[in-house]
């Protein structure tokens, strides 16, 4: 036959040529690169894959997942296709480093900024706790919840293992930072059945010096002291103890922050009752609360209909009417006795042809009339009348304007 004849001389084609050939078509692979690729050999603590290089890449046990991982056959499966990242350059072997964690990495950060965005409630179970709270997992992220975003009765050592509603506090990739609330995750749930101006009924479950924090079917809400009496109290310990029954009014919810925040001063009859009587503030509570509610809507239409016009109403009215004003500005007849009025003129003046020659021109007439410069000096000037006249601004300042009677409001909610 031809065929069994021929040698490697005459094919014309040798290892060198073979060797040429794949260095015209080998493709050139970077680190960050993703791309697919064929496992054809598991092994105890890694795996070789086939990804078109002129050498097999290789992935360790560790880069096979986001979560831990054992053994590889938990993750690949022999003659198994799918995508790599490319996570180190060739090393002196030629052989390049893959990745499947840092694929997951990338993904499950999409995938949480994406929930952030939505403002969406996931759940996840506490693996571990620490000092400062505890730990979970999102999308294979670790998350942390801080002490004061978990909303329970619990220690904190005893909610391994126990699955809980989060909200997102922060996501920040470049930092590694995933920080949840368990609080605002309840808060939020709870504010759906509450509203501001509502009356409830809470224990007190915390004293500080800055404030008392009272548990409202199972949210924790701040009843900060400056909304205790409105009399001054030195601290909260004073007036409450923990474990005690109170009835508080909510004054302001903030989902966003997860925050209630709570007063009893609105619901003194008298300043001090609170101090003094407490039975009767809450026996009166329900309808200080209706006041309470009735004033806000009041000042929310009024700031919306138009808030600027009551102040300048009552800054009108101490402004001295304009009678008042021309008693103080010689009148015009008053002028006129200065310059002879027209009919004086006339008697005295002969016919229009002898007038003429004995009437002063215009600029000698100008010196027995009072210029306009020493007529303004006779009226006080606007800036005088200023003076006596109380500013609308000023008057504004005598005058609480709603946006500082709020600030009031969310002392609570800073602290």
């Amino acid at each position: 036959m031809v065929n069994q004849n021929l040698t490697a001389t005459e094919i014309g084609f040798t290892h060198e040529d073979f060797a040429a050939l794949l260095d015209k078509y080998d493709y050139h692979f970077s680190p960050g690169d993703v791309v697919p690729g064929t496992v054809f050999s598991i092994e105890p603590r890694g795996a070789l894959i086939d990804i078109g290089a002129k050498t097999a890449a290789y992935i360790p046990i560790q880069e096979m997942s986001i979560n831990r991982v054992d053994s590889p056959e938990e993750v690949l499966q022999s003659n198994e296709t799918r995508e790599f990242f490319i996570l180190t350059d060739e090393n002196e072997d030629g052989q390049l480093t893959l990745s499947i964690r840092r694929i997951e990495y990338m993904r499950a950060w999409e995938r949480v900024r994406q929930l952030q965005a939505e403002d969406a409630t996931v759940r996840s179970g506490v693996f571990a706790t620490n000092r400062g709270g505890a730990l979970v997992r999102i999308e294979g992220l670790r998350g942390f919840i801080p002490g004061s975003h978990i909303s329970t009765r619990k220690p904190k050592e005893e909610l391994v293992g126990e699955d809980l509603p989060l909200k997102f506090l922060e996501v920040d990739e470049e930092r590694n930072r995933l920080v949840l609330s368990h609080r605002r995750a309840l808060v939020e749930r709870k504010m759906n059945r509450l509203e501001v101006g509502e009356v409830v009924i809470g224990t007190v479950r915390g004293i500080k010096p800055y404030g008392a924090f009272i548990d409202i079917g199972g949210v924790s809400g701040l009843l900060h002291i400056s909304e205790i009496s409105h009399e001054h109290i030195d601290t909260p310990h004073s007036v409450f103890n923990v474990n005690d029954e109170v009835k508080v009014m909510i004054i302001d919810l903030d989902a966003e922050r997860g925050r209630i925040s709570l007063s009893t001063k609105q619901l003194e009859p008298e300043p001090g009752d609170m101090i003094k009587n407490r039975d009767l503030v809450y026996d009166k509570a329900e309808e200080m609360a209706a006041k309470y509610r009735e004033q806000l809507l009041a000042k929310q239409q009024g700031a919306t209909a138009a808030p600027a016009a009551p102040v300048e109403v009552v800054a009108e009215e101490e402004i001295p009417p304009a009678a008042e004003l021309e008693e103080e500005i010689p009148p015009a007849a008053e002028l006129e006795e200065v310059t002879p009025p027209a009919a004086e003129l006339e008697e005295a003046t002969p016919p229009a042809a002898e007038l003429e020659e004995e009437i002063p021109p215009a600029a000698e007439l100008e010196e027995v009339t009072p210029p306009a410069a020493e007529i303004e000096e006779v009226t006080p000037p606007a800036a005088e009348i200023e003076e006596v006249t109380p500013v609308v601004a000023e008057t504004e300042e005598e005058i609480p304007a709603a946006a500082e009677t709020e600030e009031e409001i969310p002392a609570a909610i800073e602290e």
